[in-house]
Order: C-alpha cells, then structure tokens, then sequence
C-alpha cells in the first residue's frame, strides 16, 4: 500500500452529509463539461460524455511514493489488460472477458486509501483489483487460460477471480449478488471485533437489483463498516444510464437510506483516494456504510464480445484525451517527482511482467478431472456418487 498523507477529516453526521454530498456533486459537475468536448452525436452519448473527465492537480498532494505507486499499479492493470484482449483475439483465452481498460483510477485510489487486511469484492471486470492487490499476474493470467496454476485453481475464468491471500473475495457473475455479499463481509468484521472494513464494486446495471436495496437498508440498520461502490461507466453492457434508469445521479439512492453518499470523478486518482478514505474513516468509527457513485468510463465494450456502436468514436477520443494515467504522468513529470527515464524503466518492468504471465499461463497444465470434487464443500471427504 502506497504511505499516503491523507488526514482524517472530521467524521460526517447526518445533518452534515448532504452538505458534503452537496459539495462533492458540484465539485463533480464542475469537471462535466470541458470546453473542447465534441458535440455527441445523440442524447444517450451526451449523457455518456457528462461524466468528469481526468485533470492534472496545480500542485503535487501526495508524496512521491504515493504518485508513483499509483503510475505503476495503473500501468500494470492497462498493459495486462490490454495483453488479455491480444490474447483473446487469438483465441488462447476462451469464455467471457470483461476488461478493464479507462478505469483504472477506480482501483489504484483505493488501494491506497485502505489497509492490506481490508476486504474487496467486485463484479465480472474483476481482473485488475487482484493485480493492484498484489496478487501475482501470473496467476491471474494463468486463470484466464484456466490452467491449475490461477489463482482460482483454473475454474473461475475471467468473471470469477479469488485471492484469499491479499483478502480479494473474489469477482461475482450474477449482477448485483456481490453487493448483499459485501454486507455480509462487513458484518463479519463488526462482529470479529477487527476494526476492518469490506470495499464492495458493482457495475451501474446492479443498482437496478433489489438485492442493493435489501442490503443498503440493513447495512445502515446494523451500521455495518462497508464501502459500496459504483462504477458508472456510463453504460451498463450497452444501454446508457440515461435509457435504463429514472435516477440518472446514482449516488441519491443512497440518501434514501440515510448513507452518506456522494458523486466521484474517478477519471482523478487523487478524487477516488480521498473519498475512499472518508468513507474508510467513517466505518472504522462505527458510523456504517458510504455509497460511492465513481463517474468512470471503459475504452472498450462490455466485454470482448461488444462492438460498442452504441456510442461515438468523438465521444471516446474525448475520454482517451483526458486519460487517467495519463493525469499521473503529467503530474509527476510537471513535479519533478521522477524523470522520463524513471517511468520509462517502470514501463519496461511491467512489460517483463506481462510477458512472464503470458510465459507462466502457457506452459501451465490444465486441471486434473478429480479437481471438479475439490473446493466445494469443507468436507474433505463427501461422498460423491460418481456413477
């Protein structure tokens, strides 16, 4: 985890934290609407093209450790990824891909907001939480060949990546299951007395499912220590927001709850690091769940099977102009805080890496048949009828 110099803020009550959401929309809606953005070619591409967009800070806020940590963990997640769609055009990654490609501030600002014993849980886009978490690339990328050496011993695939170690709980395949799962991971914490606290992802198609409902009312019930977010890339699979939902402001559904909630330009890894850490202070002093609404964008479709026509090559060159870690680049060049040479060496690293993860995956074995009778029940012994 990147030694950030985030000070506590002062915790939010309830009168003040519509106040702060109050503050925190319009900081976003401030970021909406850049100057240079082309016209979208229609309503649903408009909408898409409201989302903040990344800038560069007039002044380095965190150290440079922190920046860098950042510069690296986004660069590892855009080249593997990358690699990952490579890979699937050829066919040596079968299955579902859901890539994570733009929204990579989403997780590295986490990361850092939050502690190693902390707990995470996604959806299916689910490759690079585990890679800013430490989990080996080789292991994730054996798991998409589905080869016993990935980290979900070859049976999860892409959409259901699993690592204990770094207290990843795993990427979740039906829309909207993993957030009642969060609750419940927070509600362990809170009864173990661990001071811990479970960050839970959901794409902005989930928060159609009375699934969220049920578990945002019994979180802010029981004030569980859980951090909901949702990353609105602006279409969930290939319908705007805007088409498929009548609250367009995500983040309000929360207030219906009571939870402090509150609109993110995730396009700025230095936004989502702060209000992580809010939302962190908050549960870790017993005041219950925060709703993050984190205004993103994906470069590419849904999943590697999506054209993505559903949008405008403008609209998308926009959202590429303004990229994320292109931001962090800019703002540790503009610094001081390292020479192009010293990103150029990070860059080099993280092609070894992916390599080596391509390298691993390929020449790892499949599973073994008798591996289907494995992990499904704590019984080491059930008996299966096999005949």
């Amino acid at each position: 985890m990147a030694d950030t110099k985030v000070q506590a803020t002062s915790k939010a009550s309830n009168p003040a934290k519509k106040a702060s959401a109050t503050k925190g929309k319009a900081a976003v809606e401030t970021a909406k609407q850049p100057q240079n953005v082309k016209p979208a070619a229609n309503k649903a591409a408009k909408a898409a093209t409201d989302a903040p967009k990344a800038t560069s800070p007039a002044k380095a806020e965190y150290s440079k450790e922190t920046y860098l940590t950042w510069y690296e963990q986004m660069m590892l997640m855009r080249k593997f990824e990358e690699k990952a769609g490579q890979l699937y055009g050829q066919q040596k990654i079968k299955g579902f891909c859901h890539l994570y490609i733009g929204q990579e501030a989403c997780v590295a600002g986490a990361v850092s907001a939050l502690t190693k014993d902390d707990k995470w849980i996604t959806a299916y886009r689910d490759h690079a939480h585990p890679l800013a978490l430490g989990t080996s690339p080789n292991a994730i990328m054996a798991e998409l060949f589905a080869k016993a050496t990935g980290c979900s011993k070859g049976k999860g695939g892409s959409m259901h990546m699993f690592d204990k170690e770094v207290n990843f709980i795993g990427g979740h395949g039906i829309v909207g299951a993993q957030v009642p799962m969060g609750a419940g991971i927070a509600f362990a914490e809170k009864y173990n007395k661990t001071g811990n606290l479970c960050i839970a992802y959901m794409g902005d198609g989930a928060v159609r499912q009375g699934a969220l409902h049920e578990a945002f009312n019994m979180a802010m019930l029981w004030k569980l220590p859980v951090i909901f977010v949702v990353e609105n890339n602006g279409y969930a699979m290939g319908t705007s927001v805007q088409r498929s939902s009548n609250v367009t402001e995500l983040y309000t559904i929360g207030e219906s709850y009571d939870m402090p909630s509150e609109p993110v330009n995730a396009m700025n890894v230095e936004d989502v690091h702060e209000a992580v850490a809010r939302a962190a202070e908050r549960a870790r002093a017993g005041e219950g769940p925060t709703f993050l609404e984190f205004k993103t964008y994906r470069y590419k479709g849904h999943s590697m099977s999506d054209p993505a026509k559903y949008r405008t090559k403008d609209e998308l060159e926009d959202y590429r102009s303004r990229d994320t870690i292109e931001a962090v680049r800019h703002t540790i060049l503009t610094h001081n805080l390292a020479t192009e040479e010293d990103l150029a060496a990070i860059d080099e690293k993280i092609k070894g890496q992916v390599q080596e993860s391509v390298e691993f995956a390929e020449k790892s074995d499949y599973p073994t048949a008798d591996e289907l009778y494995h992990d499904v029940y704590v019984q080491q012994d059930y008996p299966y009828i096999r005949d």
